[in-house]
């Protein structure tokens, strides 16, 4: 490991943590932020995760505050035993290293499937308004402008033409519309398999600090049109059916209709397709991240495939077919 300066900060700050008991620390995971996870091995065999987050780049408190707003929805997510949020150290309960993303195949997709539905299920019906921040039209449209800044200008070098940026504003307002008819629940923003840890309880839930109040059909499509991982459209069909069903039994609000939800779901996933391929082009450009960019076609893929099925989106597939995509 790159001995560096903060390493060896929290490497200190275990130590009292952990009140001078001998531990050893290797990478746990990174993602697409600043953040880096370590764990933390005694020589009694428990482990713990450290998380080393650069104060003027990432703030641990929304971690803190939706981990307990998780546990009081009955969801499994990491305790916190230590924290020190000025410097940006967080000591946490250890889930495991057995990812969804990892661990999914034909013969366990649907039991584990059917966890990680039936514990968001319970984090929707734990909203509360007023704890967490509004999924509205400028984060909506924040996260679409990386597609054309990053994915297309900086990755593709094609700037967009005046006419190219007018249509593709017109895709945005039609997303941003569907999205915000949808009844607001907690949205964890990032529910794929490659945050879902197979574990007990099943499924342990992770990097949940961006939490929003926001559509209901959101960590649905995150979970099932995955950035890493693709299923035929049967199966999502199915799985989508089956979320609807129970959530309906549950009295979440969905609507009555599935046709009206599938929709609903599609063109959420649209607007999270677009965020993430400029997501992933971002991380190469400015963070020296490159491995993302290798998942961009399946996101181009979901993204034909929607455009193709309905008739309002279909301006925005010929967009694509002029970028060359």
């Amino acid at each position: 490991m790159i001995a560096d300066e903060r390493l060896t900060r929290l490497e200190h700050w275990l130590a009292t943590q952990l009140h001078g008991a001998r531990f050893t620390l290797t990478p746990a995971s990174e993602d697409a932020s600043f953040r880096r996870y370590f764990r933390a091995t005694l020589d009694d065999g428990r482990t713990f995760v450290a998380m080393d987050a650069p104060p003027e780049k990432e703030d641990c408190r929304p971690f803190v505050r939706i981990g307990q707003l998780l546990h009081e929805a009955g969801v499994h997510a990491p305790r916190v035993h230590g924290q020190d949020l000025a410097a940006g150290f967080l000591l946490l309960s250890d889930l495991g290293s057995r990812t969804y993303l990892a661990e999914l195949n034909a013969a366990n997709a649907g039991a584990l499937m059917a966890d990680a539905t039936a514990a968001l299920i319970r984090w929707q019906l734990a909203t509360r308004p007023g704890e967490l921040p509004p999924y509205d039209e400028a984060l909506l449209r924040r996260e679409m402008n990386l597609f054309p800044e990053w994915y297309v200008a900086k990755h593709l070098r094609k700037p967009l033409t005046e006419k190219q940026s007018s249509v593709l504003e017109d895709i945005f307002a039609l997303l941003v519309k569907s999205a915000l008819a949808q009844p607001a629940v907690y949205v964890h923003r990032d529910y794929m398999p490659r945050n879902l840890m197979v574990c007990e309880p099943n499924p342990g839930v992770l990097d949940f600090q961006d939490a929003v109040l926001g559509p209901i059909s959101y960590d649905v499509v995150s979970l099932f049109r995955d950035a890493f991982l693709s299923w035929e459209e049967e199966q999502v069909l199915d799985w989508t059916v089956r979320y609807w069903e129970k959530a309906k039994k549950a009295k979440l609000p969905v609507p009555a209709d599935f046709a009206d939800f599938w929709r609903a779901f599609e063109w959420m996933g649209l607007q999270r397709h677009l965020k993430v391929l400029g997501i992933f082009a971002r991380s190469n450009y400015r963070d020296g991240k490159p491995k993302y960019l290798q998942d961009t076609p399946r996101f181009l893929a979901y993204a034909r495939s929607v455009t193709k099925r309905y008739g309002a989106l279909a301006p925005f597939g010929r967009l694509l077919d002029e970028l060359n995509l």
